[in-house]
């Protein structure tokens, strides 16, 4: 994620939040989509002996699980509203809301359980093992350099990639048991700010596994950022959608549209509009679904909170 992370990013002096979101339709009512989702191919291809880009279970789905279950897509061209910083009562016109793994769904709308896959959450170093954390030369934890309270999963080897899974399809559980519809997954470019000790092959490997997970547990799977591997992300990973940051701003919304279409749920922030939101929902380049907030993804009554949809009929054909 780009912005919207709980902790303070090196060099910006407010405490931004993570996680969370709700959404909004430009149409009236949900739209849903039930799909018949079975094991991700490249996941299988990934599976048998421990390989470095083996996908970690291999390829036998959980008995408890079924291998085969009807998701649900986002709605297409519905109106988002993204509050990782905290949740409150969708705006009306409000059709899709992604909120933190520790949040409720919004009633109403199409619900998106945000997830940290590949980085430690501020705050929560503590519960991942030792094993799973990267390491830098000196033999410490590898932080991000962007954001210092966070530390790096180690998916370069498949019994690392193995305990990641194993707590991470915790939460994926706990999603689809609280109601979510959909999970996505952040940080999946982790490896691009590794200094070559990950690689995409490794996240890809992890990421296939994590959203064959999602798909047992009923859920669609979203790709969060990482548009230069958005078609290798859907190909071989088996994402269902995409939830970008900024892609209005560096000029990047076709990598997701081209490989998405209309299943691409956009956030534009107020600090760093090149022209009027208005403007920017009037591109034809503009995903159908986008959504102007604060940066630190506030509630309203907080300060410097903003929250400002499309106007009906944009983007422009």
């Amino acid at each position: 994620m780009r912005f919207a992370r709980t902790g303070t990013p090196a060099g910006h002096p407010t405490a931004l939040h993570d996680r969370g979101a709700l959404a909004a339709s430009r149409r009236t009512g949900r739209l849903a989509l039930p799909v018949a989702v079975g094991v991700i191919a490249a996941t299988a291809s990934l599976a048998g002996c421990a390989a470095p880009d083996q996908d970690p279970r291999g390829s036998t789905p959980s008995p408890s699980l079924s291998s085969e279950a009807a998701i649900t897509l986002p709605p297409a061209g519905a109106s988002p509203d993204y509050q990782l910083g905290g949740a409150y009562d969708p705006a009306p016109g409000v059709g899709i809301v992604a909120r933190d793994r520790g949040a409720e769904p919004a009633a109403g709308t199409y619900s998106i359980c945000y997830v940290n896959g590949f980085q430690t959450q501020p705050g929560e170093l503590e519960l991942w093992p030792a094993s799973t954390l990267l390491r830098d030369a000196a033999g410490g934890v590898f932080i991000d350099p962007d954001w210092p309270d966070e530390v790096l999963l180690d998916t370069s080897t498949h019994g690392a990639r193995e305990e990641i899974l194993a707590r991470v399809s915790d939460w994926i559980a706990g999603c689809a048991s609280a109601g979510f519809d959909a999970v996505e997954f952040d940080n999946l470019d982790s490896y691009t700010r590794s200094g070559g000790a990950l690689t995409f092959e490794d996240n890809l490997a992890l990421a296939s596994a994590l959203v064959e997970t999602a798909h047992e547990h009923g859920l669609a799977a979203g790709q969060k950022n990482a548009p230069d591997d958005a078609a290798a992300l859907r190909e071989r990973a088996g994402f269902d959608f995409a939830i970008t940051e900024e892609c209005s701003v560096f000029n990047e919304c076709d990598a997701y549209t081209d490989v998405y279409d209309d299943r691409v749920i956009a956030i534009e922030y107020t600090d760093a509009l090149p022209r009027p939101f208005a403007e920017m929902c009037a591109d034809p380049a503009a995903p159908a679904s986008m959504v102007l907030r604060d940066k630190p993804l506030g509630s309203p009554g907080d300060d410097g909170y903003a929250f400002e949809l499309c106007p009906p009929g944009d983007p422009a054909p």
